[in-house]
């Protein structure tokens, strides 16, 4: 890859550590829906892709047609094809920068309050009238917990209510700073000087890439 592609590669990816990193650093856990979760990846990984897998891959019959705007067409596949699988993916919850341990009794108290019937079954837990079954499914590394689907019937209403309920909860809970968001800032910085030292090195080279790549 020449310096404009290793840019729109590398860059969004760095950006994506960068606020990952920020997030588990702070004293404040964080709790995002896990399709705003995968959406975000999925735009943290655009660069990759079309300098990939799309460019390996490139129509160029439909160029010869359509001329540069061929990129915007391509583009415009992979957020249906984002926007898709954002749509058949399970209910899920992702709590950033907490422990299972800790999370834990904050979700059983907040449940009883929200479905007097919830019952626990180890990780699992139910809660009928949401509408909602899910498991709890901690990483330690990275001291992250996600509140996953279990089954296909699931009410999104009942998910949506127990995410607002939990978020307010979350709000005031302190934790410690997550010593490995250091290890996701310093390599998400290393790839952003990474890339500026590509361009320093050879400034004539990006217009030249873009040039190639849009055949202009």
């Amino acid at each position: 890859m020449d310096a404009f592609q290793l840019c729109l590669a590398l860059g969004p990816i760095a950006v994506y550590l960068l606020v990952f990193g920020t997030l588990n650093l702070s004293k404040n856990p964080f709790l995002v829906s896990g399709t705003r979760d995968a959406a975000t990846l999925g735009l943290a990984l655009i660069g990759f892709v079309m300098m990939g897998p799309i460019e390996l891959f490139f129509p160029d019959t439909a160029f010869i047609r359509f001329g540069p705007y061929v990129w915007v067409l391509l583009v415009a596949l992979y957020m249906l094809c984002l926007a898709l699988l954002l749509l058949v993916l399970r209910p899920r919850i992702i709590i950033y920068n907490i422990s299972g341990d800790k999370l834990r009794p904050i979700l059983a108290d907040l449940v009883g309050q929200l479905d007097p019937d919830a019952r626990w079954a180890g990780d699992s837990l139910t809660l009928p009238n949401l509408g909602v079954q899910l498991h709890v499914e901690s990483q330690s590394g990275m001291r992250n917990v996600s509140l996953v689907s279990s089954g296909p019937k699931q009410n999104h209403a009942g998910w949506r209510k127990l995410e607002l309920a939990l978020d307010e909860a979350l709000s005031q809970f302190k934790v410690s700073r997550n010593p490995r968001g250091v290890g996701l800032v310093s390599v998400g910085l290393a790839i952003m000087v990474f890339l500026v030292w590509v361009i320093d090195r050879t400034p004539e080279a990006v217009p030249e890439s873009l040039a190639n790549i849009f055949q202009l």
